[in-house]
């Protein structure tokens, strides 16, 4: 049996939950999907690199600057053992967003540079009309956007694998969706708006067996589970550090050796370089390709601490501890009359973002009403708005929570819904 976590003292690492908030009540923090609250040795870790070590990276000959470069790289090295990871395939990007455009970017630059300099090609990433891009219709904006825009440049298809009514992918037509016009498949690990845990194995698979690189969002997913990003069998796994209790401000790619070698630079510019002429440029061997311009070092830091801090409590703790409490927040859910959980509705392959409706009232009442009890939710599409048109509603109020939560913050934020139905006699 897997230890439990102390929630209680893990509390007291995060100086922010002790805040008073809206008439002088204390903060109930249930919004960790769209950012995790960041404890004491993240926000030391981040100052101590800026008291002490601060200096460009990669640059100068100086004691601070090689300081600032070991810091930079010894936090590369970290974060990659954390996922299973070799350093040298792990990317610094501003955030998940800007790793997934990387993604994208990858094959429209490709398309645009076939046909002038196409020894710089790899046919893998060369997007033509009657090829296909895959996704699915849960995605968040992040990973939907920047393929739209891609098969918009190209001429190449976007399709993607539907839902079932609970929630689940509609896997019934997959060897039809994915075929063998697929050259890029992009799939969530794990839904930020139902909470769906996907297969995602089975997905990159069949990406692979028609000659597609599988591309995964695992924004909600590695802050959560233990997660080894080379089982996955993605070629390219994206996800940030603001969500895994590490700094805003950066995010990480992690690609296989071979695909990150067959790709373009996404942004150009200096330390991404190695050589340059005025005629023309060649680049860096990867991570340093995809690394342009002064490289976010204070974050990179910080991210390191954090996931030491993570690895210290354990993540299949995590796991566990967020496990139980997701199944505690929907059995209370479910035993509110006129609420209805949107995504699956049982605790089997399912994450900690737990989204509803409540009927007769706009999710965005009940967040605002949850609010003024000093519960803190999400309402919205949740950047997932195809997703919420599936389910038929505009919206939805979302709870989600992490290593500093227990079954008292669900409570809590239970007495807020029957407290709104009472005013507004739903």
């Amino acid at each position: 049996m897997v230890e439990s976590l102390d929630v209680a003292r893990i509390r007291k690492d995060f100086p922010i939950l002790e805040r008073r908030v809206r008439r002088d009540r204390p903060l109930v923090y249930l919004d960790s999907a769209a950012t995790s609250q960041k404890p004491t040795v993240v926000l030391d870790a981040e100052r101590h690199f800026y008291e002490t070590s601060n200096a460009g990276v990669h640059r100068g000959a100086h004691q601070l600057a090689e300081e600032a470069t070991d810091a930079y790289e010894g936090a590369r090295a970290e974060i990659a053992a954390f996922v299973g990871a070799q350093p040298d395939d792990l990317v610094f990007t501003k955030n998940a967003t800007e790793g997934l455009n990387l993604a994208a970017y990858a094959f429209s630059n490709s398309s645009a540079l076939v046909a002038h300099a196409p020894e710089r090609v790899d046919p893998r990433f060369v997007l033509r009309p009657g090829d296909s891009v895959v996704v699915t219709q849960m995605e968040h904006h992040a990973n939907l956007v920047p393929w739209q825009e891609a098969c918009a440049k190209t001429g190449a298809t976007l399709r993607w694998i539907g839902l079932t009514d609970d929630g689940r992918l509609d896997l019934a037509d997959l060897d039809r969706v994915i075929d063998g016009t697929t050259k890029a498949v992009a799939v969530v690990h794990q839904s930020n708006l139902l909470g769906t845990v996907n297969p995602v194995r089975l997905l990159m698979d069949r990406a692979h067996a028609v000659g597609a690189i599988g591309v995964v969002d695992a924004c909600q997913s590695v802050p959560h589970m233990p997660v080894d990003v080379p089982s996955l069998g993605a070629d390219l796994v994206a996800w940030s550090g603001h969500k895994m209790l590490g700094p805003t401000g950066i995010g990480v790619l992690w690609g296989s050796t071979d695909v990150l070698a067959s790709m373009p630079p996404f942004l150009t510019g200096g330390s991404m370089i190695e050589t340059v002429q005025m005629e023309h440029s060649t680049y860096a061997a990867p991570p340093k390709r995809f690394e342009a311009g002064t490289p976010m070092t204070a974050q990179a830091v910080g991210l390191a601490a954090a996931v030491r801090y993570l690895s210290d409590l354990g993540m299949h703790r995590v796991a566990e501890h967020e496990h139980a409490l997701t199944g505690y927040a929907l059995a209370a859910l479910q035993a509110l009359t006129g609420v209805r959980i949107i995504g699956p509705a049982t605790n089997h392959d399912r994450g900690s973002a737990v989204s509803f409706a409540v009927d007769g009232i706009h999710p965005h009442d009940v967040g605002q009403f949850l609010d003024d009890r000093g519960v803190a939710v999400r309402v919205g599409h949740h950047c997932a708005w195809p997703t919420c048109r599936r389910f038929g509603v505009p919206a939805t109020t979302r709870l989600s929570t992490y290593v500093y939560n227990d079954e008292s913050d669900i409570d809590q934020a239970i007495d807020g819904i029957l407290a709104a139905q009472a005013f507004f006699g739903a």
